[in-house]
Order: structure tokens, then C-alpha cells, then sequence
């Protein structure tokens, strides 16, 4: 089972075209949305009537995939989920996106969500930590926080165009990110065509 946690930074669609592309592949996923995610959801992924009601609603919507019985979603408030524990055997955590709120709870240790606390988890289990952080200009106060994520062992996706595969439409873009963490986890995908890959 992979973790996704979308927490309140713009570009929760990477999370969400993450966790389809997971469901497409028949892996389990457990999803958890922060509170603030869910109205940049409202604000980027909605009409002006539309509210966010749960990501199984939205995905349903979207039609990309058939296999929600494999996704469970979780309150990000709620600590009484398996995904709290070290004893629920998950085998990646990623947030995506992950704001710079959201990071820096994660490398001072302060759980105080269920996103902050699977991946405290993920941490102290020796499980693979996924982040995809969204901020644009970087602080320093930014950049030190990466770097001692970096230190602990998260792997960091920023989500950075790959101009190489000559992207045609936003959706390319998003797809390439999205590519990115699969490649980390080991998946296969087809989002996008590997550098060199014509010459082989």
C-alpha cells in the first residue's frame, strides 16, 4: 500500500493524477487530504458552485480509473487510522503536493496531522518518504528545511518541467512529475517517454 498525502499548497492535481495512476496499476493507495487542500481543490479543480466532498467523489468524476475500491481516504485529523503506526505495513509515504508548512512540521518531527505523522512513520520504519514540494521563490528558511529532509532521508521531487519531452499541454507537464515518483517507486507508467530512449 502507498500513502498519499495532499497537503495546502497549489498543484493538488499532481496528488490526485498520482494516486489515479496507482489505482490504474492496482495498488492500494490510502489518501489523505489537509483541510487546506481541499479548498485549493475548490479554487483549481472546481466550478464556483462546486465543493470538495471527498477525493473518492472527485476521482469518480474525473472517470480515469475503475478501481476505487482500492483507495481508502482518511481525515487528516484523525490518528485512529492503521496509517498512524508503525504497525501498518505501507510501504511508501508520499505528500504531494507538500506545502512549506507541511515540510517543515515533517523534519522537526511536529505530528500533528496524520500527513506529518505517516511520514514521521515512514521515517522511524526505514520506509521511503516521498516529497513534492510546491513554493516558488525558495527561502532560506526553505532551503535549510529541504536540506535537513534531504539529511533524513526524503526523497525530493521538485516539480520541474522536463522540457526534453516536449511537452504540448499542461497535462504533459503534470504527467512528467507525476512520472518522476513512480520512477522512485519502482512503478512502470507511460506518462512520458525516457531520455535517450529513441536511440536505444
Amino acid at each position: 500500500m502507498i500513502v498519499v498525502g495532499i497537503s495546502g499548497a497549489s498543484g493538488p492535481i499532481m496528488g490526485i493524477r498520482l494516486i489515479e495512476e496507482l489505482l490504474n496499476s492496482n495498488e492500494r493507495v490510502a489518501a489523505i487530504v489537509s483541510q487546506a487542500a481541499g479548498q485549493i481543490i475548490e479554487y483549481e479543480m472546481l466550478d464556483e458552485k462546486e465543493s470538495f466532498t471527498s477525493l473518492k467523489e472527485l476521482i469518480l468524476k474525473r472517470g480515469v480509473t475503475d478501481n476505487h475500491n482500492l483507495l481508502s481516504e482518511f481525515e487528516n485529523h484523525d490518528f485512529f487510522t492503521p496509517v498512524a503506526s508503525g504497525s501498518a505495513k505501507f510501504e511508501a509515504m508520499v505528500v504531494m503536493p507538500c506545502s512549506m508548512k507541511t515540510l517543515s512540521a515533517i523534519v522537526h518531527g511536529y505530528a500533528d496531522s496524520l500527513i506529518t505523522r505517516a511520514c514521521d512513520v515512514a521515517l522511524k520504519e526505514n520506509r521511503r518518504c516521498i516529497i513534492v514540494p510546491r513554493e516558488t521563490p525558495l527561502s532560506v528558511v526553505h532551503t535549510e528545511n529541504l536540506h535537513k529532509a534531504a539529511l533524513a532521508g526524503i526523497e525530493i521531487v521538485p516539480p520541474v518541467p522536463g522540457f526534453y519531452t516536449r511537452p504540448e499541454s499542461l497535462d504533459d507537464v503534470i504527467n512528467f512529475v507525476v512520472g518522476k515518483v513512480l520512477n522512485l517507486l519502482g512503478r512502470q507508467h507511460d506518462l512520458f517517454e525516457s531520455w535517450g530512449k529513441r536511440n536505444i
